[in-house]
């Protein structure tokens, strides 16, 4: 005999396997989530040929000028000190740090510009060694968001949406495709120790409401590079090995009790640590590294958590085979005395981001690594506060800036243009959402199809926006 409200369970949970039974991938992401964290990941193959393997994404964090870095403007020297015009800004609103001002004149670059390459691509005084490799980059000049202040564009751009609490791109790469070394993260994440600006959170390498195994896992300068990870005063191995299998068991208890996914994750950071009391030891160490190397990504990559010696780490975890590879570097965010604080930041980055791309290419290895290169959003071309010959400021500007991308599948070159004034884009934008999509599609993954249902809703990363943009793949 069975009571009313059993048999209606038991029949909506027949049909609900019924209906399920005609949509294969719906029925898989099912049985997935029963079986907990998937750490080989939830596609189990890529949806499309993957071009890339490996992303190596250098965040240059606080909205470095295009003006001064890839950008030029001739129309900016002529009209040097001349009120920004009205039709150039449209409706274009403004930040409320420049919004007050009674004038909006015109700034230069005092940055000298030269063509490079076959490409002929512009690049700034600024930038000698990125200059040198122009013709390994796919430049990207027509960037646009939808986000004027920091938080909330970084935020989109790492995410998908201005809002927190959404995973991250590497935290949606290890969901949907796993790990290639079970003994490293497949997404890691390094933030310079010679710098400063704009704060970060690490939510921005978070996992959102994926599992959090898929998390982003901090690695910083010094001798211990992932906090914890080491055995405490007086603990051997073997204690510890025996610790974490009392651990299992009690964790395998609460399983059966409350059924929480989480659970599962807990057990396999855990598993992931002690395979990595190992691996990182070996990763982060640059006593194996020949004397040209060091010279070739700069001085400071001998200083471990500098932005040189992340970029050398960072070839080394490709060659480890890590998914996903997030470097950021603050103090880009330039209102005033723009001039000094971009050259000093040029000075911190451009050799090592150049020497991080022929290194990999002198390996082997850039044709199937992606690395990116910029910022959440661009700068205004007037300037904010008082304009000089030889000092300016510039304010927030979503609506355009430059990326650039290379190996993995992009196509060198140039691609996108804005106005002459360098305030609107004229041709080819690229939304942020645009960019994403394209990343997800060269490391083989379709963005509309790789959801994760949370709260009666199948989200995404790229939300219900984005295309591919497929004229810069080679």
């Amino acid at each position: 005999m069975i009571n009313r409200r059993q048999f209606l369970k038991g029949a909506s949970l027949g049909l609900g396997a019924s209906a399920l039974a005609g949509y294969p991938h719906l029925a898989a992401a099912t049985a997935a989530a029963e079986q907990g964290p998937n750490l080989d990941g939830i596609l189990g193959s890529p949806h499309v040929p993957a071009k890339a393997k490996r992303v190596i994404y250098l965040f240059q964090s606080g909205g470095p000028s295009q003006l001064e870095t890839f950008d030029y403007k001739p129309m900016l020297d002529k009209r040097h000190g001349q009120e920004l015009p009205a039709e150039v800004r449209g409706e274009q609103v403004l930040t409320g740090m420049s919004a007050q001002q009674t004038s909006l004149p015109l700034a230069r670059s005092v940055f000298d510009f030269k063509q490079h390459g076959e490409s002929g691509a512009w690049v700034s005084e600024l930038l000698p060694h990125t200059a040198k490799i122009v013709d390994d980059l796919c430049i990207v000049k027509s960037m646009h968001t939808d986000a004027i202040n920091h938080d909330p564009a970084i935020t989109f751009l790492q995410t998908g949406f201005p809002i927190a609490g959404r995973p991250s791109m590497g935290a949606w790469l290890s969901y949907g495709l796993g790990t290639d070394n079970p003994n490293l993260p497949p997404f890691i994440v390094m933030v310079s120790s010679n710098a400063g600006g704009q704060p970060l959170y690490s939510r921005l390498w978070g996992n959102g409401f994926l599992p959090s195994i898929h998390q982003g896992v901090q690695f910083r300068g010094g001798q211990d590079p992932v906090l914890y990870l080491n055995n405490p005063p007086g603990l051997s191995t073997g204690d510890r090995r025996s610790m974490m299998d009392k651990f299992r068991k009690l964790q395998d208890l609460q399983y059966q009790k409350w059924k929480d996914e989480e659970i599962k994750s807990r057990i396999a950071q855990y598993d992931m640590a002690e395979r990595m009391q190992k691996s990182v030891p070996d990763a982060t160490d640059f006593s194996d590294e020949p004397d040209w190397v060091f010279d070739m990504y700069g001085p400071d990559s001998r200083i471990p958590g500098t932005y040189a010696a992340n970029c050398l780490l960072a070839r080394r975890l490709a060659e480890r085979n890590v998914k996903f590879t997030q470097l950021y570097h603050q103090g880009w965010d330039q209102h005033d005395n723009l001039p000094g604080g971009i050259k000093a930041n040029c000075e911190k980055t451009d050799q090592a981001s150049a020497a991080l791309v022929t290194d990999l290419k002198q390996r082997g290895l850039l044709d199937d690594t992606l690395v990116v290169w910029g910022g959440e959003f661009g700068r205004t071309n007037y300037s904010q506060g008082k304009l000089t010959e030889t000092g300016y400021g510039r304010d927030h500007h979503p609506g355009c800036f430059t990326m650039w991308m290379a190996g993995g599948g992009v196509k060198p070159g140039v691609y996108g243009e804005t106005d002459e004034f360098g305030y609107n884009i004229v041709k080819d934008p690229v939304h942020v959402h645009d960019f994403q999509a394209t990343l997800m599609h060269l490391m083989g993954v379709d963005h509309e199809k790789l959801t994760f249902k949370y709260q009666g809703r199948r989200f995404r990363l790229t939300d219900v926006h984005g295309k591919i943009v497929k004229a810069i793949l080679a």
